[in-house]
């Protein structure tokens, strides 16, 4: 047994409460051991000598190093104390606090236990219901669709399906959107992620020189209310970015900084070494190397009351649902914490989605954000669909480590994306092989979070990096006949399955080919994915719900099949 391997680690994301009475438990080991049987033995914190109980711990998710075993508790006193016991060539192991011994003496366990010491409700990270049921259209403002025809719009230089460049205007607009509510409301969306709405100079709109009016390029205010209302009542909600870690030079209070200097009263809102804003050589801190865009000082209390203002009225006077926090891992955690208290006092089902691209572990522990934009699941989809770098089971093992990363809650809530407007294409990626891009869309419907689609990939829109990847919307493609958007149609229509809300995960891979499960008490759905460049013999033990070059026992490179399948018990984490 690797010992080296073994860890767990209380009020964590190895240990952590469900809701106010149920604990999820994980202990990591080796994946290369062959263990017997690892249960958690537990009760009370001030009975557990007299009374333990005992429950066996399931082998549920393995990664490149290591496997990690999982069980659920239901408490009746919310007082947890615990150990494992490990069994493994016939000797009997503990594993406590003092890590792993011959011996356990329960009578002093008081001293080296693992423990939950009480679950406060308040610190149990609650999920937003809807997001269990969430398929995500992430639109680019400027490049969806004008609706409105009679704006001024010379700032316009940008015919629509022209290549756009990083000063491109098409004209795109919030009227355009709440005309094409209907249109995804068909496809089955019912949530919007929208780019910065905020004045601002820039196509993009991150530069933000005005938080409380919506820029003159995309309407007013009256218009995002519009939206807003026509969106609720086909049952589509609306997140939107927050752009709090940098504004644009022309906000307000940078300007006054930059004439005023120290004398300022904004001028600890901002990060400057010197006297006053300097651009050469450049005195302070901003987004990237973009002068334009100065960093905010996120642990300034008044700027923080500033930002939790804006929060406060775009949510107040028009019902946002969510927000998408811009570049949030350079904000402060301090910041973060108020302003996810701020929200849910608010709103409590308001969603809070971080755009961090690596591992946000301590961002996500209840306090700060809901999920995050999940890159990492990115990342692997090209590894696997594009480069050819991991075969079925190095990708299972890369989505199952992404899982042990977090909480079930968050897991529950990511947004799964294939690509974004940071990124290429992903259609682009794998050349336009249309049936890779079907794949993945395949996973990210059935893995565990909500699917998010980036505008126009339903009718196979290509692009490389920004400013590639933020073309126009080709409606002479938008075509209930087009078989991409009509598969897309079937996923969506298969999300609302409980299977895919709340049922448990597996992650495996059998005879080359890629294999997802997900289970609820009665019923699964089993994902097949062949990815292997040649067809494979497939024998399946269910009803086909979904195919996809699937030609009977043979199985379609590039290909992908779902199948239905009655099951008698499985256990929910």
């Amino acid at each position: 047994m690797n010992k080296e391997a073994i860890l767990h680690i209380p009020n964590s994301r190895f240990c952590f409460a469900l809701n106010d009475n149920t604990v999820i438990l994980r202990l990591r080991m080796s994946r290369n051991d062959l263990i017997g049987n690892v249960y958690v033995v537990y009760g009370g914190k001030y009975d557990f000598f007299e009374k333990q109980n005992r429950l066996l711990l399931e082998r549920s998710y393995t990664d490149d190093l290591f496997c990690y075993y999982q069980a659920k508790l239901t408490l009746d006193d919310l007082r947890l104390v615990y150990i494992f016991e490990i069994k493994h060539n016939n000797k009997t192991t503990y594993y406590s606090e003092d890590g792993l011994t011959d011996s356990f003496n329960f009578k002093y366990n008081y001293f080296n236990s693992f423990q939950l010491a009480y679950i406060n409700q308040i610190d149990v990270h609650r999920e937003v219901e809807w997001m269990r049921g969430a398929v995500f259209y992430h639109i680019f403002v400027d490049r969806f669709f004008r609706g409105d025809m009679e704006k001024e719009d010379s700032y316009i230089n940008l015919k629509w399906g022209a290549p756009p460049n990083s000063k491109s205007f098409a004209g795109g607009d919030l009227k355009g959107i709440t005309a094409k509510i209907g249109y995804l409301a068909d496809l089955g969306i019912n949530v919007l992620y929208l780019t910065p709405v905020f004045r601002s100079r820039s196509n993009h709109k991150y530069d933000i020189s005005d938080y409380f009016n919506i820029d003159q390029h995309f309407g007013s205010n009256e218009d995002f209310r519009k939206l807003i209302l026509k969106a609720h009542r086909h049952g589509i909600r609306i997140v939107v970015d927050a752009v709090f870690n940098h504004c644009g030079e022309d906000l307000a209070q940078f300007q006054d900084v930059m004439e005023n200097g120290k004398a300022s009263p904004y001028f600890n809102w901002f990060i400057i070494n010197g006297d006053k804003p300097v651009k050469n050589p450049l005195n302070y801190e901003c987004f990237a190397a973009c002068d334009y865009m100065p960093k905010f000082n996120t642990s300034n209390q008044e700027l923080q009351q500033y930002l939790l203002d804006i929060t406060a009225f775009w949510m107040k006077e028009y019902d946002i649902d969510g927000w998408r926090l811009d570049v949030s891992d350079e904000v402060s955690h301090n910041f973060w914490r108020k302003f996810r208290e701020h929200v849910k006092a608010i709103k409590a089902d308001c969603v809070i989605i971080g755009e961090n691209w690596h591992d946000a572990n301590p961002f996500l522990l209840g306090d700060q954000y809901d999920s995050i934009m999940n890159y990492a699941y990115t990342k692997a989809c090209y590894d696997f669909f594009a480069d050819g770098l991991i075969s079925a089971d190095g990708f299972a093992r890369r989505l199952s480590g992404l899982l042990m990363r977090n909480t079930t809650q968050v897991n529950t809530m990511m947004l799964n994306i294939l690509d974004s407007h940071d990124t290429h294409r992903f259609l682009t990626l794998v050349k336009g092989n249309t049936d890779k891009l079907i794949c993945a869309l395949a996973v990210t419907f059935m893995y565990m979070g909500a699917p998010g689609i980036y505008y126009g990939a339903e009718i196979g829109m290509e692009g490389n990096h920004d400013p590639d990847s933020r073309r126009t919307f080709d409606w002479s493609k938008a075509d209930e006949a087009n078989p991409l958007t009509k598969l897309i149609k079937e996923l969506i229509t298969l999300k609302k399955r409980e299977e895919l809300k709340t049922g448990d995960i597996k992650l495996s891979s059998q005879d080359g080919l890629f294999l997802l499960e997900r289970a609820s008490e009665t019923k699964a759905l089993k994902l097949w994915v062949n990815n292997t460049g040649a067809d494979l013999h497939l024998i399946l033990t269910g009803a086909v719900v979904l195919e996809h070059n699937f030609t009977g026992p043979v199985l379609r490179n590039d290909g992908f099949v779902i199948e239905d399948i009655s099951v008698k018990n499985t256990s929910k984490v």
